[in-house]
Order: C-alpha cells, then sequence, then structure tokens
C-alpha cells in the first residue's frame, strides 16, 4: 500500500522544529550570589590589610633585607604580590572567560572554594614563581608599590561586586590545585596574597631583620 505524502503544513511544521533544535539558544549565564559576593569581598578586605599592615612604619634597610641570597626580601614580596594582583585578575576576565563554558565540569570544582581557602596559604610546601611573577624592581619605592597594589585591589573588589559573568561555569586549570572555576580563581588571589604576606612576616622574623 502506498504510503500517503505528508501535507505541505506537516512538512514545513516538521522543517521549523528541525531548525529550532539545531539552533537552540544557549542556557543564560548565571551570576554570583550575593553570599558569593559577600565571602569573597570579606576575604580581600582582610587580606588586603593584613598584608599592608605587615609592611607599614619599614625603614629601606628592613625593606630590603634579604634573610639569604636565595631568599626574597620583604621589598621583592610586596611586588610579587602586587604583579599577581593585576596578572591573576587579568587571567579570569581574559583568558578564563573567553573560554567556552563547560557546566560538565562543575563536579570537577566540588569542594574547592574550601581547599583554596586552606591550601594556599600553607607555606609548608613552597614552590618556584613563574617568570611573569617575579620581582624585578618594578616599583622605586615602597609609597608608589602600595599606591599600584591598592588600586589593583579597588579594581578586583569592584570586578567581584558588580560583574554578571558567569564564574562558575567557566574553567582553567591550575599546576596543584588542577581545575577551577572563575569564582575560585578569584579566592586563589586572596589566599595568594595571605601566603605571601606569611612569608613577609618570615622575613620580619629572622633573627638578623634590622632593628630600624
Amino acid at each position: 500500500m502506498k504510503k500517503a505524502a505528508l501535507s505541505p503544513l506537516i512538512a514545513t511544521a516538521f522543517l521549523v522544529l528541525a531548525a529550532t533544535a539545531q539552533t537552540v539558544a544557549p542556557a543564560p549565564a548565571t551570576p554570583l550570589t550575593a553570599h558569593e559576593r559577600e565571602a569573597a569581598l570579606k576575604q580581600f578586605e582582610t587580606t588586603r590589610d593584613n598584608f599592608l599592615k605587615s609592611i607599614t612604619g619599614l625603614s629601606e634597610k628592613q625593606w630590603t633585607f634579604k634573610p639569604a641570597p636565595d631568599r626574597w626580601s620583604v621589598a621583592e614580596v610586596a611586588e610579587h604580590i602586587t604583579v599577581s594582583e593585576s596578572v591573576l585578575l587579568g587571567l579570569v576576565q581574559k583568558q578564563l572567560m573567553s573560554s567556552p563554558a563547560a557546566p560538565d565540569k562543575r563536579d570537577q570544582v566540588k569542594g574547592k572554594d574550601e581547599l583554596v581557602a586552606e591550601r594556599v596559604p600553607d607555606r609548608s610546601h613552597k614552590f618556584q614563581a613563574p617568570e611573569i611573577l617575579r620581582p624585578t624592581g618594578r616599583w622605586a619605592t615602597e609609597a608608589e608599590l602600595v599606591k599600584t597594589f591598592e588600586t589593583e585591589r579597588v579594581a578586583t573588589m569592584d570586578y567581584v561586586r558588580t560583574t554578571n559573568d558567569d564564574l562558575r561555569d567557566h574553567f582553567f586549570d591550575h599546576p596543584t590545585l588542577g581545575t577551577l572555576d572563575g569564582y575560585q580563581w578569584l579566592l586563589l588571589i586572596s589566599a595568594h596574597s595571605a601566603r605571601h604576606t606569611a612569608q613577609i612576616e618570615e622575613v620580619k622574623a629572622d633573627p638578623n631583620f634590622p632593628k630600624e
């Protein structure tokens, strides 16, 4: 028995459905929650204040003192913190957010908000900083460095406060922590400054650290 041909109306409907299936709009971006923003901002405020307190009132001798030839001075650690602030924020805003959204990776980063907060400041494990983040004497004075750091930290916090980027669905691999989402990379910026503020305190605790 010969099959009846589809009516023009039904055929058209099938074509429309097929085209719609191929051009489904991506899911809308989900911005950070109020709790996520508040938690991150609190960490950024605390680590900013602790860092600035750690370098306040130092003499030039104290600022440049090196505990050993292969160890950084307070000035060098402070430079590393300041440079890292803008470099890591740029990584999030440009490289990470320009990658395709990958919500299927969310399971890979569960629990890593807490992991970043715990592991990054832990100085029982030491790492070599990448070349781009190593101190090279970029600022002539402590005052210039502090001004730059404060400007960069304001930019970071403004981004956390206002961004509508879908940070939880974009990912980038960290060399030791593995895959992290965009929000976790922001938390890492703050935790990184905490890690190296502790390093500054180690330098200041050295028995040969100048008294004035």
